[in-house]
């Protein structure tokens, strides 16, 4: 059964949730209404994009995904209705569609607010009428495109990655942009030593759990999503190391070349 879900920067506190929810179970009683991800840091299109990624295609097939993140953007952004991969997206064009589901959508229909409700109606609405079966393709205006943004992405040297830190989780973890296919690819089962921000920080050998090291010492493990992910057993990495989204990470292959940066020499 198709649920509704809710992506926010919303605090636990704010009264926004409370409209949405119960102006769609008035109009659809018995749905279900389910917080994806609350209180996500304000106007951060990428991290609210990265959570949405990994999260909608956990729900039912038709389910329909309300994003409620830098939904002003600049005060130019469409709000848009978006069909892709037998899910439905509200939310406002502001690259968050395209980094989420890196994919090209099914459908784009640009949202009228003829009622000058504001994006809250608009969207708990647009969900209600999905929802109840009408013609989603009649909802709102056919539109060719949505806004592009590109994604950080790993790059390859010659034995060596070079990556980036795109998302601290509420432990302090730090998950990289560089997936297991690409290190198994670069490095096969050749000794390795990863570096974090500069060449004093180094580990030279993944994890599988976070107790695999003595409590307090840097580990590297591949986490669910298959993304390399930094953290510390017992510690917030991100607080200890002064990681945030952006934060550089290079692999070489032990005693190989060197970046050009000076960065990790």
């Amino acid at each position: 059964m198709a649920v509704v879900t809710v992506t926010t920067e919303w605090r636990t506190d704010d009264y926004y949730f409370g409209i949405v929810r119960g102006t769609l179970e008035r109009l659809v009683p018995g749905i279900s209404v389910i917080v994806n991800a609350m209180g996500l840091p304000p106007f951060n299109i990428g991290h609210a994009a990265f959570v949405l990624r990994n999260t909608f295609s956990h729900y039912p097939e038709g389910s329909v995904h309300l994003i409620f993140v830098h939904t002003e953007a600049g005060g130019k952004a469409r709000p848009l209705l978006v069909k892709a991969q037998g899910h439905y997206f509200v939310g406002t064009d502001s690259g968050i569609f395209s980094l989420a589901l890196n994919s090209e959508p099914d459908m784009v229909n640009m949202l009228t607010d003829s009622e000058h409700e504001g994006d809250l109606m608009l969207f708990a609405r647009t969900a209600a009428e999905i929802l109840k079966g009408e013609n989603t393709s009649e909802i709102g205006e056919p539109v060719d495109n949505i806004r592009e943004m590109v994604p950080l992405r790993a790059t390859i040297d010659t034995n060596a990655v070079n990556g980036s830190i795109i998302y601290i989780d509420s432990y302090g973890n730090a998950c990289t942009n560089i997936t297991r296919e690409i290190f198994t690819r670069v490095f096969g089962i050749n000794d390795f030593i990863i570096y974090i921000q500069n060449s004093k920080h180094r580990i030279d050998k993944l994890s599988i759990n976070y107790n695999d090291v003595p409590p307090g010492e840097l580990l590297a493990r591949f986490n669910n999503l298959n993304l390399l992910e930094i953290a510390i057993n017992g510690a917030n990495t991100g607080d200890l190391y002064s990681l945030r989204t952006g934060s550089v990470i290079r692999i070489t292959s032990d005693g190989g070349n060197k970046d050009s940066t000076g960065l990790f020499t």
